[in-house]
Formats: C-alpha cells, structure tokens, sequence
C-alpha cells in the first residue's frame, strides 16, 4: 500500500496506513457485506488455533460452498459455548442454513441443539477440507504481518480482510484469464462504492 501510494506522489509511512484501516476498514468491510448476494444454504464450519502473546486464542470461521467467507470470530475458547455463541452469530446474520458440516468437535453438535435443533448437521473431518484450506490465506498474512498483538487487534484486521478478500478472490473452478479480468472489475466497483469513490 505504502509503495503504491509513494508511486502516486503520496508519501506515507505504514503507521499512517494502520491508522487507516483502524479507523475507516469496517466501515468499508460492512459496505462491502451489505452489498453482496445472500450466501448459499450449504456452510462449512471450522476453528483454528492461534497464539498471541505466549497465549493460545481459536478463530471460528465458517464459510458456504463457493468459498466465500461467512464471518470469523476470535475466542478464547474452544467449548460449547463458544461454539454457540459463533453459532447464534452465523444464524442472527443470515438465517439458518440446509446443512452446516464441520469436523468432529462435539461443541458444534451441542451448540447445534441449542440454537437450530432441525438443521441438518454434517460431522466428518474429511467433509470439511473446504473450510481448513480457507484458513490458508490468513497464515500467510500472519506470517508476513510477524504475528498479532491483541484478539482486539486481530479481529479488527480479519473482519476487513475476510471481506474485502470476497470480493478480489477469484475459485479456482473460475481462473481462466478472462474471467479473472471480469471478477476484478467487479471487484474493484464493489471497492469504490463502498469507499465512496465511485
């Protein structure tokens, strides 16, 4: 972003660009969410354990079938309630699924029962290598950033990232250069209506 900039005469240093994102990044990343599809019925559901600080935190993250990423949520736990507390989150903002499919913590299963009994609940580790390939992406981006300060700190990036990254992911069912071309246009609209640049 810094080099970006500095290509159009704007100099900045890489705190004013953290600044930025601190202050305008959900707001773009809720622009961006509120103007995207409904998510299929179908939802991968995965957590993924992160240390920061010497301290072990878990990232729920759940996803449909076309990838896209639903929401992911930092937790210091990884038990049934916070299971359900993700659960509820998921379910308040897009209604309840089809099936959810997730790996064989017996959390999801208990939360299942509280918050959708009759949802159609799918549990097989090898199910759910969507959701775990999905995780991918933000490995390398932790590797590059040398790790997170604070869950705070954290899920502030993921709650933009994930979203923006939505938008400028292109599957891999869809890579044909012509199609990527079209996907990043779209993409880039999508940018510059919810940064108000249109």
């Amino acid at each position: 972003m810094v080099d970006l900039l500095a290509e159009r005469s704007v100099i900045v240093s890489r705190e004013t660009v953290r600044l930025w994102i601190n202050r305008f990044g959900r707001h773009f990343a809720d622009s961006i969410r509120t103007d995207r599809p409904k998510p299929n019925d179908k939802w991968h559901m995965d957590e993924a354990v992160i240390t920061i600080g010497g301290k072990k935190f878990w990232l729920w993250r759940a996803i449909d079938t076309a990838g896209d990423v639903l929401d992911i949520l930092v937790q210091a736990r990884r038990h049934t309630k916070a299971a359900k507390r993700f659960f509820s989150r998921l379910v308040k903002q897009f209604g309840e699924p089809r099936v959810v499919v997730t790996d064989q913590l017996r959390s999801y299963a208990a939360a299942k029962r509280e918050v959708a009994p009759g949802l159609d609940h799918w549990s097989h580790k090898g199910l759910n290598n969507r959701t775990e390939n999905s995780h991918l992406p933000f490995r390398k981006r932790e590797k590059t950033m040398q790790g997170f300060r604070s869950a705070s700190g954290l899920q502030r990036f993921i709650s933009v990232h994930s979203a923006t990254r939505n938008d400028f992911f292109v599957p891999a069912r869809r890579r044909y250069a012509q199609t990527i071309r079209y996907h990043r246009m779209v993409a880039i609209d999508a940018w510059k209506t919810a940064s108000g640049i249109a």
